[in-house]
């Protein structure tokens, strides 16, 4: 019988469980963006789970939207990555990169040469505003993409996949999640356009069919994941169409024979009340790829997703926080560490190990 510690093939990977360590934004680079050390000890101590989903790397500087996120647009971070993919392989786990761009969820301070954020249409976030390096400022109303620079940056996220593969990278997820740039020409509360990124479900989607496109001469399909989130609230998210959006994307995401699909389906970051939730029941009917639940799931909701079948890996993020031997907690029935004081788990302070790479192992 399948459930969460049962190996799982995903593609060519031979997954030692179903157990994904899900992108979790830490924040523990420099201004320069490059992985450090610290970072690989962090994801050793993680790679207990079958599958690592990197923190959210930006694909560009006028992508960057997070203070200290790290990123794939510079050969030095590219260099910097090598180390923790390696960490990550001699533990025996498989780690996909996730490609981000942040879009209209940014802001001047972290691009000030570049200037405004970008996004499809010319929408401020709704919203108490940013942490930007210079302290938290109100959103700003994004500068609308040229179709000229759509094309750069679907480069942007091609290039940054090839230096995911060339830093060890098994794969690459797409964050067309929580608001970010993909998001916004996805959902009809964001994009607005009236060109061939905009209007039907179809163009909508353009941009990131595109992007997938130029990842697929990178990797092949079944080394590239997408997320998406439907119900989510993130970044002043919702669109009335959202079920006959979301159920077409899919259907269009099928076509590809990805490595899965990673859905935003519990409801812990908020859920927009424009209907009932999607859940994985339905994508499952749409979708015959591998399956991916994430948000708000215990082991035991978990098990239950796996066991019915409408799941195929889930991932976890808060209970990695503070218990790097999730795995093994699972396997033993150890009770779960408290998180930290979400205060730390950011990097706020000067000591980048408080809150990140000092939980402990349970002590039986």
């Amino acid at each position: 019988m399948m459930h969460l510690l049962t190996p799982f093939n995903l593609g060519s990977l031979s997954l030692k469980n179903r157990v994904v360590l899900a992108p979790l934004t830490r924040a523990r680079t420099g201004a320069d963006r490059v992985p450090t050390p610290l970072m690989a000890t962090y994801y050793r101590q993680r790679a207990n789970a079958g599958l690592i989903i990197s923190e959210a790397t930006v694909v560009s500087e006028i992508g960057i939207g997070w203070r200290n996120s790290p990123g794939l647009y510079s050969d030095a971070q590219m260099e910097g990555w090598k180390p923790i993919t390696e960490a990550v392989h001699e533990e025996g786990s498989a780690i996909f990169a996730q490609l981000w761009h942040c879009g209209r969820a940014s802001h001047s301070d972290f691009h000030p040469q570049a200037g405004l954020p970008v996004a499809p249409s010319a929408i401020a976030i709704n919203g108490e505003g940013v942490y930007t390096p210079q302290g938290k400022k109100p959103y700003e109303v994004p500068r609308v993409l040229t179709q000229a620079e759509i094309t750069a940056t679907v480069a942007d996220y091609r290039q940054a996949a090839l230096r995911a593969k060339v830093a060890g990278f098994d794969g690459v997820e797409i964050h067309a999640a929580n608001g970010y740039l993909i998001d916004q020409f996805l959902q009809a509360k964001t994009n607005h356009r009236q060109d061939e990124y905009g209007g039907s479900l179809e163009n909508r989607f353009r941009f990131l069919r595109e992007i997938i496109e130029a990842i697929l001469t990178i990797f092949p399909s079944q080394q590239i994941g997408v997320r998406l989130s439907p119900n989510g609230i993130f970044n002043d998210m919702g669109s009335p169409d959202y079920r006959e959006a979301f159920t077409y994307y899919a259907q269009q995401l099928d076509s590809y024979k990805l490595a899965y699909l990673h859905v935003m389906d519990g409801l812990a970051f908020g859920f927009h009340e424009l209907g009932t939730p999607m859940t994985l029941a339905e994508f499952r009917g749409v979708f015959s790829g591998p399956l991916m639940g994430n948000c708000g799931y215990t082991q035991a909701t978990a098990e239950a997703a796996i066991a019915e079948g409408l799941a195929d890996l889930i991932a976890f993020g808060r209970p990695y926080i503070s218990n790097p031997d999730l795995v093994q907690r699972f396997t033993h029935g150890w009770p779960l560490a408290e998180n930290a004081d979400p205060s730390v788990w950011n990097g706020s302070g000067e000591d980048f190990a408080l809150g990140y790479t000092d939980f402990p192992p349970y002590q039986a």
